[in-house]
């Protein structure tokens, strides 16, 4: 059987990079998947994708910075499916790796709305379903940042609180069916690390993280990351709750 068979599943941040290659690899597991993402161009084209391929799956537009979204995304999700089993909050936004002296007020709470304050709305929506099946499964996307520091200060900074909430989450409901853990990625092969933006990154800064790495691991693809989200998702970890998964190739060791 499918390890996510009858599970529906709500994964933001997923038309692209590892949120699409998790959408993707729980719609072959059984999963009926809700990709939540920003309106572009093509933006069901991850749907399309599982449908094609037989599986079950629908998108819809949201800014996971926006209370309202979330609740209008966790509303249709039970319209359509009629239960929310697993949340993957995996929409984030980076920060160019602008140190605390060089950042900006508006940078600061723009990744506040996004990389903090999204993943707890969505959790704490997620929680009230949860609560009355006595039963789900959350993945935070962190990042190694949440862990080491390793970028900007915005990121480093609400991706630790990333950590902080799953941590608080997987004590309040340890041993009641609810289980909160998180996968810490390092540098993966998404869009957030193409050259263009590269460009932008805070130079200085940029230097300073990368005297603390292993240039010669390569990147990670964004299918392994999703690899260790469906394992914190399924039953295999039934008993995991409250840890802090680093996936990196040991590029930070």
């Amino acid at each position: 059987m499918n390890r996510l068979e009858g599970k529906v599943a709500i994964v933001t941040g997923a038309n692209s990079g590892i949120g699409a290659a998790t959408a993707e690899l729980f719609a072959k597991e059984g999963a009926s998947v809700v990709i939540v993402d920003l309106m572009k161009d093509n933006f069901n084209e991850v749907a399309d994708r599982i449908i094609a391929n037989g599986g079950k799956a629908m998108a819809i537009p949201g800014d996971v910075a926006s209370l309202e979204d979330c609740i209008k995304v966790f509303n249709e999700t039970i319209r359509r499916f009629g239960k929310v089993d697993i949340l993957v909050n995996n929409a984030g936004i980076g920060d160019y790796t602008i140190p605390t002296i060089r950042l900006t007020d508006v940078a600061w709470e723009k990744s506040i709305a996004v990389n903090q304050t999204g993943p707890f709305h969505f959790c704490r929506e997620a929680l009230k379903y949860m609560t009355e099946a006595n039963y789900g499964v959350i993945v935070n996307v962190a990042s190694v940042a949440g862990v080491y520091g390793n970028a900007g200060a915005a990121y480093s900074a609400t991706k630790h609180a990333v950590v902080g909430l799953t941590k608080n989450i997987a004590i309040q409901y340890a041993g009641k069916g609810i289980r909160c853990n998180a996968v810490c990625p390092g540098a993966t092969l998404t869009s957030m690390l193409n050259p263009e933006n590269e460009k932008k990154f805070d130079q200085e800064m940029w230097a300073t993280v990368q005297k603390h790495q292993c240039e010669d691991i390569p990147l990670i693809d964004a299918f392994d990351q999703a690899n260790a989200i469906l394992f914190f998702a399924s039953d295999e970890s039934k008993s995991v709750t409250g840890q802090i998964m680093v996936v990196d190739n040991g590029r930070f060791l």
